[in-house]
């Protein structure tokens, strides 16, 4: 147990230092203007593809010449050994070394001759030329070792090779008509590579920080002009946020993006505009439907104590405005709550297997009263034995929202159609349509809003705030359910709703 726990403490203790060094890197971040943040990264890399260029193309010249070095020592390796095999042309009197040297100046390479044992033969033999030089060449010694080590693993073959700053073409001889075997090398310096790439490489080095200082200049100006349309975007922000809803955010003449983004935060602007419009209509509505009520509680309660406190018959009836009149205004309140709690998470769902058909014939049932003091007439078509899944009282909530607002925009002819019928194996539809003037086109999308309300005068049988889609959009969307409205001006609406089956 305690292992464990020691297990669980060490990794509670690796978390939390990730955590730490997370928060410290964006800690870092957020202190880290875009404008450097983009002019590091262009300096950067206009810095790498310069080194990166530069010594590519040194390896790569490396490489051309090392492979033409090469081909050239084994072509002419080849031709000195065939000549020296050939024997010595006349000209020369029997002077071989003479003759040698008038190949290396003939072909341009340094030419060697070494016993088996690793003697220096020419230009030292002195029955060669007779002139001690092995003193002229103090580094040659390794060239020796490692030409007797090539030649060996090549069992008496040609090789071909890098040594110390040559390329070599060794072979096996016969000189002096001895039949003696020696070594011949042919040798072909690399110094005009090596003083090449030198060169090449300051060269390098001066471009890079030459380019470097222009790219220090183009990423400047290049950030700047990137940067520039976010800062103009974020002044137009703090302009937004302080409620001014005339600012244009502009992306024209800065990408694709920035267009989309500056067309993104204009239609948020005119979102927020139109929700400002509409919290203020929503005070004023609310306040007058709030003022109203209290205006009569306090009227007729003013009429109990003044005229018929004495009065049974009209002491009641007075009393009886008053209730209703507290109703209205505790409905009121009871809507803006709701929509308050749902909104803010604070309104818990609880999920649970409900019989739709009954559901709804327990709503209708609650309009009934209309039919009797109104003359209202309701149509109903109700399939039994639909459920699903749903909260209860939230989803009672929305169907008698979504009937309340038939009822109070239905026609003249006061006729209000419910259905509620699968539509296929999966799911079933309840419907509600009202015989009222129906909604433009152009305000279908706002009827959900929590501030809307519609400009045409009606009466209202049910009162409401103008909250009531608005609190039937959030229920519904929580709950995943498709829902939505059609509506064709003079003839009505019908809202609908599509619940799964179970």
């Amino acid at each position: 147990m305690d292992g464990k726990q020691n297990k669980n403490a060490s990794k509670g203790t690796k978390g939390e230092n990730r955590q730490r060094r997370r928060r410290k890197y964006r800690g870092a971040q957020s202190h880290v203007s875009v404008y450097f943040l983009l002019w590091t990264i262009f300096s950067a890399f206009i810095l790498l593809v310069v080194l990166l260029f530069g010594f590519t193309q040194r390896f790569i010249m490396s490489q051309s010449y090392k492979n033409e070095a090469s081909k050239d020592v084994s072509a002419k390796g080849a031709q000195i050994e065939a000549d020296i095999e050939r024997g010595l042309p006349a000209i020369f009197n029997g002077n071989v070394s003479a003759y040698l040297r008038v190949l290396s100046q003939q072909h341009g390479v340094q030419i060697f001759l070494f016993s088996q044992d690793g003697n220096l033969l020419f230009p030292t033999e002195p029955n060669l030329d007779g002139i001690e030089e092995w003193e002229g060449y103090p580094d040659f010694k390794k060239e020796v070792r490692l030409l007797l080590e090539k030649m060996q693993k090549s069992k008496g073959e040609t090789v071909l090779y890098e040594g110390y700053g040559t390329y070599v073409y060794g072979a096996e001889v016969r000189l002096y008509n001895t039949g003696s075997t020696i070594y011949l090398y042919v040798g072909q310096s690399l110094s005009l590579m090596e003083t090449v790439s030198s060169e090449m490489t300051i060269r390098t080095t001066l471009i890079a920080i030459f380019t470097f200082i222009l790219g220090f200049a183009i990423a400047s100006a290049v950030a700047g002009w990137m940067t520039k349309p976010l800062s103009e975007m974020t002044e137009k922000a703090h302009l937004l946020a302080q409620g001014d809803f005339s600012v244009d955010f502009r992306g024209n003449d800065y990408g694709l993006e920035l267009v989309e983004l500056a067309d993104t935060l204009n239609f948020a602007r005119d979102e927020l505009s139109k929700t400002d419009k509409m919290q203020k209509e929503l005070i004023a509505n609310v306040s007058h439907d709030f003022k109203t009520p209290l205006t009569m509680i306090k009227a007729y309660a003013s009429m109990i104590i003044e005229i018929s406190g004495d009065n049974p018959a009209k002491r009641n009836k007075h009393a009886q405005v008053i209730v209703d009149e507290a109703d209205r205004l505790s409905s009121l309140v009871s809507d803006v709550l709701d929509l308050s709690k749902i909104r803010s998470g604070l309104s818990e769902f609880k999920t649970q297997a409900v019989d739709m058909s009954a559901k709804l014939e327990e709503i209708i049932d609650r309009f009934a009263y209309l039919k009797e003091t109104q003359g209202y007439h309701f149509e109903v078509t109700i399939e039994k034995g639909l459920y699903t899944y749903a909260d209860e009282v939230k989803i009672e909530q929305a169907l008698y929202n979504l009937i309340g607002n038939a009822v109070n925009y239905t026609g003249e002819d006061k006729k209000v159609f419910i259905s509620l019928e699968k539509q296929s194996k999966s799911s079933f539809r309840f419907a509600v349509r009202d015989t009222g003037k129906g909604i433009k086109e152009e305000e279908l999308a706002d009827i959900w809003n929590r501030y809307y309300r519609s400009s045409e005068t009606h009466k209202r049988p049910v009162q409401g705030t103008g909250l009531g889609l608005s609190i039937v959009k959030t229920v519904l969307q929580i709950h995943g359910f498709e829902f939505g409205v059609n509506s064709e001006v003079g003839k009505g609406s019908t809202f609908y709703v599509e619940f799964p089956c179970i």
